[in-house]
């Protein structure tokens, strides 16, 4: 197969039901500029800057763990994501795709080039909590954040290919996709790596990903796992997450090694701990750690100070969590006003951290 070269729109794409070439695109988007909604003018500016004569675009990081950064990529390189993404999931020219997310981040980006590239018939909504209001339709292929996956649960009967990503998915959230028959992965990507490298069926064990062909991975001397792929002009990409690695292609995340809390001289990774509460808890939260005089450092639960919080429940569920380890159980909750979140969404720990506290409860 001879691979699209990023100049090209295929002659099937659509977008909400009308076929663009380059210059009927050029309009559109700055229509979407001029006209359109916050979401649209995200996307008008991207298929500005893609319909250019450059061979290289922008992209800017997400800014979760740092602040965002502006970075240069070759534009074929993001044609060669959207064909591995097309290859693992089988898809098909004029399937049906459901575009849903914020055209400012890697996500948004990709789902576009995907149907440029591939020839889906794209909807454009907007990136709602749930995409799929007033919306009857079926589709081939969504892409969705763990928040919309959520409140569109009752409507993901519609979707035929669901992944998920920007943030890892719940247990809780995991059962029901399952029990509603969803054919879903996660993810695992990043800006770097143009989208995701890997991906999980629901069906896995948790934290077990699969990496798409264009990719190789290797660890360096922490453990973290290191990113190569000649087709995404990718070379030796160090991560700070630490994998145990099940065969060459499938790897198993542990977490961030910058957020390892060494309590009583046991390494606990936060994100493990944050996916075994996710059984019990709704709200927006995360763990991190305080200094403490006998362990060293603490487990604490960080969670946002509402009146509706039932603490006394809440500490009799952490306490008695059978999945958790006695190290593992939370020592105590810090309340914040708030969280300062990406403009994606996820939480910013150490700026959150930062913040003078409401209270601390010791449990």
């Amino acid at each position: 197969m001879q691979i699209p070269n990023y100049t090209k729109i295929h002659n099937r794409f659509l977008l909400n039901g009308f076929y663009y070439d380059n210059t009927g695109l050029k309009e559109v988007a700055y229509s979407f500029i001029k006209e359109g909604d916050l979401f649209e003018r995200y996307m008008g500016d991207f298929l500005l800057d893609w319909l250019d004569q450059n061979e290289t675009i922008y992209l800017e990081t997400s800014g979760t763990t740092a602040s965002p950064i502006r970075m240069l990529y070759k534009k074929q390189a993001l044609v060669n994501s959207a064909i591995a993404t097309g290859n693992f999931f089988n898809v098909s020219i004029g399937d049906k795709a459901l575009h849903c997310l914020p055209a400012n981040f890697i996500a948004g980006k990709m789902m576009l080039i995907r149907a440029m590239i591939l020839g889906f018939s794209l909807d454009l909504v907007s990136p709602s909590k749930n995409p799929f209001h007033k919306n009857k339709k079926v589709y081939d292929f969504v892409a969705m954040t763990p928040m919309q996956a959520f409140h569109s649960l009752p409507n993901l009967n519609q979707v035929k290919n669901l992944i998920v990503g920007g943030a890892y998915v719940s247990v809780a959230l995991q059962k029901e996709l399952i029990k509603n028959r969803v054919n879903a992965f996660e993810t695992y990507g990043m800006t770097e790596t143009l989208s995701h490298i890997a991906v999980r069926s629901m069906e896995d064990p948790p934290s077990e990903f699969t990496c798409l062909s264009h990719v190789s991975i290797t660890q360096d001397s922490r453990k973290c796992l290191v990113i190569n792929s000649p087709k995404l002009d990718v070379k030796n990409l160090i991560t700070n997450d630490e994998v145990e690695f099940l065969d060459k292609n499938r790897f198993r995340l542990i977490g961030r090694v910058d957020y390892v809390i060494n309590s009583g001289g046991i390494k606990l990774h936060p994100e493990q701990i944050e996916r075994k509460l996710s059984e019990i808890l709704t709200l927006h939260y995360f763990i991190t750690s305080l200094p403490d005089p006998v362990l060293g450092q603490k487990v604490v639960l960080v969670l946002i100070e509402n009146k509706d919080i039932d603490t006394f429940n809440l500490i009799n569920q952490l306490k008695n969590n059978g999945n958790l380890t006695p190290y593992e159980i939370p020592k105590a909750i810090v309340f914040y006003s708030d969280f300062i979140l990406t403009h994606s969404g996820k939480i910013k720990r150490e700026k959150t951290l930062a913040q003078k506290h409401s209270r601390i409860l010791d449990l």
